[in-house]
């Protein structure tokens, strides 16, 4: 099992950050938390990095769902999708979606797995939207 669901674009970063809000909200999806995971290396430890987002994504029905099923599942939500700048490609851009199908198996609840099943397919078609505009 893939640990991700991803994409790569060849826009700048902050384009791809605007691209990917745009396409997790055609799905449903909500940002929840943000993490500038290079201002915080830099802050708290004076380490550079290249441009690294981590977005965290939420589907309220779907949570819903997911929560109804097993309460601490809550500990694997939202769902994080990662913007980050390529290092060993510039100009490129890549966002990655976790695999909602880690939830089902990190839980061991078969009954998530037609919430994990809806959470991939609408994921995914928010990664293929952003495959389209590249």
């Amino acid at each position: 099992m893939s640990l991700a669901l991803s994409t790569t674009m060849s826009v700048p970063f902050d384009e791809a950050v605007e691209r990917t809000r745009a396409a997790l909200a055609d799905q449903g999806f909500g940002v929840l938390t943000e993490i500038d995971v290079q201002a915080t290396l830099k802050k708290k430890l004076d380490e550079d990095m290249e441009p690294y987002l981590i977005l965290g994504a939420c589907n309220p029905p779907l949570a819903h769902r997911a929560l109804g099923v097993q309460r601490q599942i809550g500990l694997l939500l939202p769902c994080n999708v990662v913007v980050r700048s390529d290092p060993d490609h510039p100009g490129t851009t890549l966002v990655e979606a976790m695999n909602p199908a880690l939830m089902v198996q990190v839980s061991g609840e078969p009954d998530l797995e037609s919430v994990a099943r809806d959470a991939a397919t609408k994921l995914q078609a928010a990664i293929d939207a952003l495959s389209d505009q590249s």
